[in-house]
């Protein structure tokens, strides 16, 4: 029987952590607190060029300077990459997914060509296309050409009948489109998405879903910009046969021009503000959570 609550923040170790990033982990350490449940800390370094030691070495800097705490061991998804091959390994079983080899230009040179495609999904390219024939796959494999594994939607369909249409999320906060209670799964915003490369193992959806189903993650507490991936993170657990969560996303951190904080902002990292003499306090009071 799964906990009553038990959430997480799960920051990439590719920058340091600024005040967006101060806000979601607040908050989710908030509502842990409130539900008498437990709070996880997750570090999400499957992008092995980007990630580096002395970010992740912030992070737990920054978070514990912030009043945070969390369970230990942290799992750090560079050690799970066998997971994710395992969990990449079934839906390649069941037919699900295919190798692309199309490269970014060509993508949107095809959806030039094809009206019903469109080149503006959450990630970019809302590409659909089909495997290969084998013969041509096969020379491309034994040329070493590089590859994307794509999330095929045709066989989604196919596989889940009459489910796929009928897949919901709970929403407990709001929506990028102000949606919230019952909200049904449109992961077709995303066409095939991919969901692992030849030489990545896997991409952040693959690996965050099997990650909160492993750690039994019961409430998604996160960022309003991520609202669109619930989309598709409720068709990855369906077809892994794994629990759905309960999502509460949040509203963003900006500036007084209303742009998002990113981590190439260094002005607003958490590191910078406290060189310049913030306390927590302060933090909380510019968050609007004193």
């Amino acid at each position: 029987m799964p906990e009553r609550f038990v959430t997480r923040f799960a920051p990439s170790p590719t920058g340091y952590l600024h005040l967006g990033h101060a806000y979601s982990a607040l908050t989710a350490f908030a509502a842990a607190r409130a539900a008498g449940g437990r709070f996880l800390l997750r570090i999400e370094d499957i992008d092995r060029t980007r990630c580096r030691p002395e970010y992740e070495a912030a992070i737990y800097e920054d978070l514990e300077w912030l009043g945070l705490e969390w369970e230990a061991p942290v799992r750090r998804q560079s050690d799970h990459f066998a997971d994710y091959a395992g969990a990449l390994e079934r839906l390649i079983e069941r037919g699900l997914v295919y190798r692309c080899f199309k490269s970014r230009r060509e993508v949107l040179e095809e959806i030039a060509r094809a009206p019903h495609l469109a080149a503006d999904g959450p990630e970019g390219p809302q590409y659909v296309g089909a495997p290969l024939p084998p013969e041509e796959e096969a020379a491309r494999l034994a040329a070493g050409e590089p590859y994307a594994w794509r999330l095929s939607l045709a066989a989604c369909r196919d596989h889940l009948g009459a489910a796929f249409g009928a897949l919901t999320f709970t929403e407990e906060g709001v929506g990028g489109g102000e949606e919230t209670g019952r909200v049904r799964a449109r992961p077709e915003i995303f066409g095939d998405a991919i969901i692992a490369r030849k030489d990545a193992g896997a991409s952040y959806h693959l690996a965050a879903v099997h990650d909160d189903a492993r750690q039994g993650i019961t409430h998604v507490i996160r960022g309003a910009d991520l609202f669109a991936a619930a989309h598709l993170h409720r068709l990855l657990q369906a077809l892994l046969d794994l629990p759905a969560p309960a999502y509460r996303h949040h509203r963003l951190i900006t500036d007084e021009n209303g742009k998002k904080f990113s981590k190439r902002d260094r002005a607003v990292t958490l590191r910078a503000l406290r060189a310049a003499g913030a306390t927590r306090a302060d933090i909380l009071a510019r968050l609007g959570l004193a």
